[in-house]
């Protein structure tokens, strides 16, 4: 009979996973399925198929479970972003806005996937560009948000943000956020950015400590080409795509962000809904 893929990625650093992982390959080969994990996995077990993670997807799973945190789905939303295959995350972080599901509800979630049971919620990304001198260095996915912002030295930097060929501000600031409405409630958030909903089509951009006080958040058409060049350094700038990849940057490079051709697919089960996490994991609206 042939076995269904599953694959499985997981945080460093857990040593719940020692208990976590057997226990789970278990059930997955009991109700069909053949494990594929990540190398992280593979320091707590041994008892399945190691693959680096960038490889996981020339496995074709129809399943990828994510044992970690906010952070751990992030990185596996990238490595599966040019796929269809869905997420399952549970949550084994700190705070989980996005990895809703909880260990004690990880084998109630496989049994409605495997009966058909559960939804899938579809959530838009970013794809950014770095040009330097006209030529392209390096392309990214991006499930919350991209980030350029200066390096050690307290000075700020200059940033040019244009919408296609039109000049939207030139300012002085730490850094420039654009993201996604999922990454609306992440770094955004922080530097009082708005919060959207994560089916709204657009895109934000949030400044960093921003030089003038009128210079405030943007929301964007999620179909808008933006433009952000970095038009002066004061020591060395970075790009930093979902808070885990960083690209040192140079004067006059540029970054062109859109909304991505891909999108992250998450498993969900229940009548959990996104403002039902905004007051849980946000205490959003409490007094």
């Amino acid at each position: 009979m042939l076995m269904r893929r599953v694959a499985i990625i997981a945080k460093p650093q857990k040593e719940e996973l020692r208990g976590i992982l057997p226990e789970l390959l278990l059930w997955l080969r009991a109700h069909g399925y053949d494990p594929v994990m990540d190398q992280t996995c593979g320091t707590y077990t041994q008892d399945a198929q190691i693959v680096p993670r960038h490889e996981l997807p020339d496995q074709n799973p129809e399943l990828v479970i994510v044992l970690g945190g906010d952070g751990t789905l992030l990185a596996a939303a990238r490595v599966f972003a040019k796929t269809d295959v869905p997420i399952l995350s549970v949550n084994l972080g700190s705070l989980g806005f996005l990895t809703e599901v909880r260990l004690n509800d990880l084998y109630s979630h496989l049994e409605g996937w495997s009966k058909a049971c559960c939804s899938i919620e579809e959530r838009a990304m970013l794809h950014c560009e770095l040009l330097r001198k006209g030529e392209l260095v390096s392309e990214h996915e991006a499930l919350n948000d991209v980030v350029v912002s200066k390096g050690a030295i307290a000075r700020m930097c200059d940033f040019r943000v244009a919408l296609g060929d039109q000049l939207v501000a030139a300012f002085r600031a730490d850094g420039v956020i654009i993201s996604t409405p999922t990454g609306s409630t992440a770094y955004s958030l922080a530097a009082n950015g708005p919060i959207l909903a994560p089916n709204v089509d657009a895109l934000i951009v949030t400044p960093i400590c921003p030089h003038l006080l009128t210079l405030r958040p943007l929301v964007v058409q999620g179909d808008s080409d933006l433009i952000l060049n970095v038009a002066g350094i004061a020591d060395q700038a970075y790009l930093t795509v979902d808070g885990q990849e960083a690209i040192a940057l140079e004067v006059g490079d540029e970054l062109h962000c859109s909304k991505s051709v891909h999108k992250v697919k998450l498993v969900r089960m229940g009548n959990t809904g996104f403002f039902d996490v905004l007051r849980a994991k946000l205490k959003w609206g409490e007094r």
